[in-house]
């Protein structure tokens, strides 16, 4: 298993604990993809989910440069298109990272707009 796609495995259960019903995973358009989108008790968001083995060259919400962010807002917003009610959103990042061999996990809520 790739180290992205353990992280993300990681990343889905805490955002359960974190009271997140998830409600699709890697989301994928012609545009790209969204890694998670949940509902966050009446909000929907959609969520960047970012592993690293170590922060030695950085934390991992970091890779989520502008590019990113604009790449997501559009499938985003393909997937908004599909809703009959768009309820409010917003765009969440988790970072997945290695402390001693030990998984460190950050949730950045509303870590950028649109």
């Amino acid at each position: 298993m790739k180290p992205g796609q353990k992280g993300e495995g990681l990343a889905v259960e805490f955002l359960r604990q974190q009271g997140y019903k998830i409600i699709k995973r890697n989301y994928r358009t012609f545009l790209g993809e969204i890694d998670i989108i949940a509902l966050d008790q009446d909000t929907l968001v959609f969520i960047e989910v970012k592993a690293r083995e170590s922060i030695t060259y950085g934390h991992p919400f970091e890779a989520v440069h502008r590019h990113k962010r604009k790449k997501i807002a559009n499938v985003a917003q393909l997937y908004l298109k599909k809703l009959k009610d768009i309820p409010p959103c917003r765009f969440d990042v988790v970072s997945v990272y290695r402390v001693h061999g030990d998984p460190q996990i950050e949730l950045i809520k509303d870590a950028f707009e649109v």
